[in-house]
Formats: structure tokens, C-alpha cells, sequence
């Protein structure tokens, strides 16, 4: 890996050919691994990374809106949280990690991307068991920016099937730490689409509503949000709406959330850093009060994106 004084930097980095060197598609994007930036379809992962093997891993994804990194900070910090958590140790700081990530954006050319940086375990040169002989890796990505809701679906609202049959106790897998543990992810999802559902939401171990695939979810009912508060990932946008609230002086808590008190809410909403804040106006095949959009969902999504422009929420990329 490479030191603090060897770090490429906007002002010598290399020039990135970004072709493909197979016939499988890949998208359009930077990657840097092992101290070098690469295209996307050249970044390869050891299969005896164990991260690979074990899902023993940690990543946090930050988006660019208009050349701007959106709550950079807050991603960083929960990156920084999740190898602390996972006793995951890089050779790179935070600043270098922040400038890696920067150059990726740059040298992509994207001025709306989806950016990741990941902490696998790695692996051992004697294929130990021992997870304190693994040399912990870094990789960063940067990809055009995509959203868990398409357009139609921001404009008219999503539909979400809940289901019922997942429940990961946090004892088990701690949800505030970003993982690639999604196996219950991907069961719930197939559990939604039997229903003719887009996305789902899984319960927590107590059966009341935790998360989706990726999403944290509000409820709004006369007036007053409200978002579960155990067995989620603590998300940066879902952080952002309570911001947001303080500004247009909204109520919001975090709480048990029931299936019940979520279908019968007057709005309801899930919160992604692929995608911000999109609405959903269907639970089960259910209206989700008057089947249309609310008024205070749509509030708090125009005022998300034009803070996308505020030096205060967000981070110029210098493009070369």
C-alpha cells in the first residue's frame, strides 16, 4: 500500500484508459485498488480475500450530485466507526482516503456518481483462520449514480411488500456496522416480488418494521414522522431528514414502528443514499393514505436536494 507521502494526488495522477479488457459489461468508472486507479472492469478481488469468502467486510457508499460529494463527513466517520467495530486497521487516513475517493469522481469524469470505499478482511499468505494474520485491504470506486426509485416511481410513489419470514437478531449481525451480509436482504426482496412488490422491508426481531435493502423507512401520521430505531443501520440520509425536520420544524422520533401503524400512516417515505428520499404510496397492495404522494414527503424532498448545493452539506471534486 501506499504511504502518506506516496498517495497519488489530483496533481500527478495518472491517466486512467478506460477501456474493457473483456466482453462482460461493466459500467462506466473508476476503481483504486492496491495503490493504483484502475477501470472497473481491470479491479479484480482475490477469491481467498475474506472478504469474498466470509462476507467479512465493511464499506460505506457517498454520492456526487453536480461535481459535489454530498455529507462526505458523516460517511467517512461511519466508515472509520465500522472498521473500529470490525478491528479493521488501513494504512491510509482519512485524508487520504477522502483525496482517493475525490481522484476517483475526478478521473471518471462523473458529475453525478455513486462512490464506495470498502475494508475487506484480506487474507493471509498461509490461508490462516486467524483473523489477526489477515492484512486488511482498502478498494474505492466511483460509478454513475443510480437510485433505488426511478423516476415514475419518485413521481407516483413505490410499493413495498413486508416480509414476514426474516428476522436477523443484531446480537448476531450488528446492523449498524455496513456489511455485505444481505442474504436476508435478498430473501426478503423475493418475499415482496411474490406480492407484486417492488422493494420490501424486513421486521426486526421483535416483529415490528426495521429496514429494506439498503433504506431506512418513515412513517407519517398527523403531522409527526417516525423511523425504527432497533435493528437498523443508523443511515446518513435518515440522519439528514432529522436535520432537514429541524429546519421546517417538523416532529420527529425514533421508535417501534408496527406494520400496522406503518399501512395505516398518513405518508410514507424511505430514506437511501442511492436515491435520497422517495415515497412510497403502497404497503402490501394497500393505499397508503390517499394513494398519492404527501405533502410533507415532497417538502422534505425538494428542500434534500437543493441542499446538495450548500457548502455547508456538501464537497467540491476538483475535476483535471
Amino acid at each position: 500500500m501506499t504511504s502518506a507521502a506516496t498517495t497519488p494526488t489530483a496533481a500527478n495522477l495518472p491517466k486512467v484508459e478506460l477501456h474493457h479488457k473483456d466482453h462482460r459489461n461493466y459500467p462506466h468508472g473508476v476503481a483504486f485498488m492496491d495503490g493504483q486507479y484502475l477501470p472497473m472492469s481491470e479491479a479484480k478481488v482475490s477469491i481467498l480475500d475474506w472478504g469474498f469468502l466470509h462476507s467479512d467486510a465493511t464499506y460505506d457508499t457517498v454520492h456526487v450530485w453536480e461535481g459535489r460529494f454530498f455529507r462526505l463527513d458523516l460517511h467517512l466517520d461511519r466508515f472509520f466507526r465500522g472498521m473500529e467495530r470490525l478491528r479493521m486497521k488501513l494504512q491510509y487516513s482519512r485524508d487520504e482516503i477522502e483525496e482517493i475517493l475525490a481522484n476517483c469522481v475526478a478521473l471518471s469524469g462523473h458529475r453525478a456518481a455513486y462512490v464506495e470505499m470498502i475494508c475487506t478482511r484480506g487474507g493471509s499468505p498461509t490461508f490462516s483462520r486467524d483473523p489477526r494474520e489477515a492484512e486488511n485491504r482498502f478498494i474505492a470506486f466511483a460509478v454513475p449514480f443510480g437510485s433505488v426509485a426511478n423516476k415514475e416511481q419518485l413521481e407516483h410513489g413505490l410499493h413495498i411488500g413486508i416480509s414476514e419470514s426474516v428476522r436477523i437478531p443484531p446480537q448476531s449481525v450488528d446492523p449498524s456496522v455496513k456489511n455485505y451480509h444481505w442474504l436476508d436482504l435478498v430473501k426478503g426482496l423475493f418475499d415482496a416480488y411474490d406480492k407484486g412488490a417492488e422493494t420490501a422491508l424486513i421486521l426486526e426481531a421483535n416483529g415490528n418494521i426495521a429496514e429494506g435493502p439498503g433504506f431506512n423507512v418513515f412513517a407519517v401520521t398527523d403531522g409527526k414522522l417516525k423511523t425504527p430505531a432497533f435493528g437498523v443501520l443508523p443511515g446518513i440520509t435518515r440522519q439528514t431528514v432529522f436535520d432537514l425536520c429541524g429546519e421546517l420544524d417538523l416532529s420527529v422520533t425514533r421508535g417501534d414502528l408496527a406494520c400496522n401503524e406503518l399501512k395505516n400512516a398518513d405518508e410514507v417515505f424511505i430514506t437511501s443514499t442511492a436515491g435520497g428520499i422517495m415515497p412510497v404510496t403502497r404497503v402490501d397492495g394497500v393505499a397508503i393514505g390517499d394513494g398519492v404522494v404527501g405533502d410533507i414527503t415532497r417538502r422534505l424532498m425538494d428542500l434534500y436536494w437543493k441542499k446538495h448545493s450548500d457548502p455547508s452539506w456538501s464537497t467540491p471534486v476538483l475535476y483535471r
